[in-house]
């Protein structure tokens, strides 16, 4: 990850999902923190956990911060 916020979280869309950007490509779409953090797992960030994704500085919530998923 050469960038300093590798990670970007989009704004929930009108189901809830969050679209989840690892540096230039689309990951997939995230319904809560635990698939955010297996995004990142399987783009070989292995150390990462709720607790990090919530905090880290490398992430950039686009809207609104970790709490909101929509409904």
């Amino acid at each position: 990850m050469a960038t300093p916020q590798p990670v970007v979280i989009y704004p929930p869309g009108s189901d809830g999902g969050r679209r989840v950007r690892v540096d230039d490509r689309f990951v997939g779409l995230a319904y809560g923190v635990i698939d955010v953090v297996e995004f990142l797992r399987q783009a070989g960030l292995d150390d990462v956990d709720d607790v990090w994704v919530e905090q880290s500085a490398r992430i950039e919530w686009r809207g609104v911060g970790p709490e909101e998923w929509g409904s």
